[in-house]
């Protein structure tokens, strides 16, 4: 886990599973509400739409909707996301990142992902620190789903 910069998190992890599965996990709605999200929408391809959304609990009653455009979409190499966190309340008070993921075959039944998550929200150590605890608890879920 690298902070790199002062508007971006990286991390890495590698998932014991195929490349293909990995990347389905990323990109397939019925995989990705297994780990990232309650409800998800995706058109898998450059310029295609998402919408994924998280529900709200006990803890945080609020439902959570991220959404935005895939920028670049190469098969088992390379997803990169608009990710647009609207407010509810105001729409002065968006976030927006650019999220950028690669993967790495490592062998037949390994996958390195490297996951760079950009964006002026991350000027301050707070929202750095949130978006890797997120991320790290978000890959740990995948891993849990897919290995």
């Amino acid at each position: 886990m690298d902070l790199d910069g002062e508007s971006q998190i990286k991390l890495t992890r590698t998932i014991d599973a195929n490349i293909d599965d990995v990347f389905k996990a990323w990109t397939d709605p019925a995989l990705i509400e297994q780990w990232q999200a309650d409800e998800a929408e995706l058109d898998a391809f450059e310029g295609g739409e998402y919408k994924f959304t998280t529900f709200g609990d006990d803890d945080d009653p609020e439902d959570h909707t991220v959404s935005g455009e895939i920028l670049a979409f190469v098969e088992n190499e390379k997803l990169v996301m608009s990710w647009v966190h609207k407010d509810e309340d105001d729409d002065e008070d968006d976030l927006i990142f650019v999220l950028d993921i690669a993967f790495e075959a490592i062998g037949d039944e390994q996958t390195r992902i490297t996951l760079i998550e950009r964006g002026l929200a991350h000027a301050d150590p707070e929202s750095r620190i949130f978006s890797i605890e997120a991320w790290n608890s978000a890959l740990e879920h995948l891993a849990e789903v897919i290995e």
